[in-house]
């Protein structure tokens, strides 16, 4: 069969924790980060999803993530923490960092957690949602190896380091989870693998001229030239080097490529009921989400959508039909499955 058809999340995220059990994690852990991989693939975030996972073995096997970190607190003040994450998965890290956060928030009013040697996090979107499920409001980034130029070089020298924001809104949380950069290096990977045409302005290649060839696009270029580089120089200075483990520096110095996968992250919980009526400020939102929607529409806009409201539609789609896995994507799930012994999901055609 060609299309691999549709996997139910419960089948997908159960096939996903057997694989990282395989890897020496725990239970627990393995259970975790198959479930952030399988959320994002559930709200059409399917470079963030499943697909990561022949990547995360692969770094398991370089030596940059660690199976069974042992995470400890560097720093434990009244408003933040400072965790070593230890190399641990980022879904692992991540998912610490913003309970802690949220502890501090109620302590404090306002909560910060900062996650120095972490590797790759997912969807950073999971984590501020899940803070803002809570109750409360929330702003995450993360810093990386060099994989986009700054604004103006042609190398690798600035990651895409993704930034979120999450709020309480009326029926669900609006979420903005978004690149540094112009596409990320997740749907990067999805357009090369189906042979997709970029768009201008989108990505260079390996000698550092613009390309629209998927195929050989190797650096996609940062949102809005100079802001987006800025904004991930930012994320650098504070998810990195004020935690003491900077990492596009020293890359840069030894030629633009680090040894192993690397990254730091910060996650910030403010407590609305410190500041505001918590449901006064739902509101709030939902009024400002309807006012926006029922504005004047451009020509070729069916609707105005709130960030993550795509997202939403999508995830309520995919829960009752079933995922979708790109035969490429299910090809390199195959060759997990059978390095570890574990039989691949059911699937029915879409």
């Amino acid at each position: 069969m060609a299309d691999p058809g549709l996997v139910t999340a419960a089948d997908l995220e159960a096939f996903a924790a057997a694989i990282f059990r395989g890897t020496g994690m725990a239970d627990g852990h393995a259970a975790q980060v198959a479930h952030v991989l399988v959320w994002s693939n559930l709200r059409g975030n399917d470079g963030h999803g499943v697909q990561r996972i022949a990547r995360y073995i692969e770094i398991v096997d370089e030596g940059g993530l660690n199976p069974r970190p042992a995470m400890s607190l560097r720093l434990d003040a009244p408003g933040a923490v400072l965790i070593d994450a230890d190399r641990a998965a980022g879904p692992i890290s991540m998912t610490f960092a913003a309970d802690q956060a949220m502890a501090k928030a109620r302590a404090a009013g306002i909560g910060l957690a900062l996650v120095r040697r972490t590797t790759h996090t997912a969807a950073i979107g999971f984590y501020t949602r899940r803070v803002a499920e809570a109750g409360m409001a929330a702003i995450a980034a993360t810093a990386s190896i060099p994989n986009m130029p700054y604004h103006g070089s042609r190398v690798a020298s600035v990651s895409t380091s993704p930034l979120s924001f999450a709020v309480p809104g009326g029926e669900r949380p609006i979420v903005l989870d978004m690149a540094t950069s112009v596409v990320s290096l997740g749907r990067l990977a999805q357009l090369r693998r189906a042979g997709k045409t970029l768009d201008p302005g989108w990505a260079l290649d390996a000698a550092g001229d613009a390309t629209t060839d998927a195929a050989e696009a190797e650096l996609p270029l940062p949102l809005g030239g100079a802001k987006g580089a800025g904004l991930s120089l930012m994320a650098e200075c504070i998810a990195s080097i004020l935690t003491g483990n900077a990492i596009l520096a020293p890359a840069l110095s030894e030629g633009g490529a680090a040894a192993l996968h690397r990254q730091n992250s910060f996650i910030i919980a403010i407590d609305i009921a410190r500041f505001a009526s918590p449901a006064a400020f739902r509101a709030g939102v939902a009024r400002l989400a309807t006012v926006l929607k029922a504005l004047p529409r451009q020509a070729g806009f069916d609707d105005i959508l709130m960030p993550g409201e795509r997202g939403d539609r999508i995830y309520a789609e995919r829960c009752a039909r079933g995922i979708p896995i790109p035969p490429a994507v299910w090809a390199d799930l195959a060759r997990v499955a059978e390095r570890f012994g574990v039989a691949m999901p059911a699937r029915r055609p879409a």
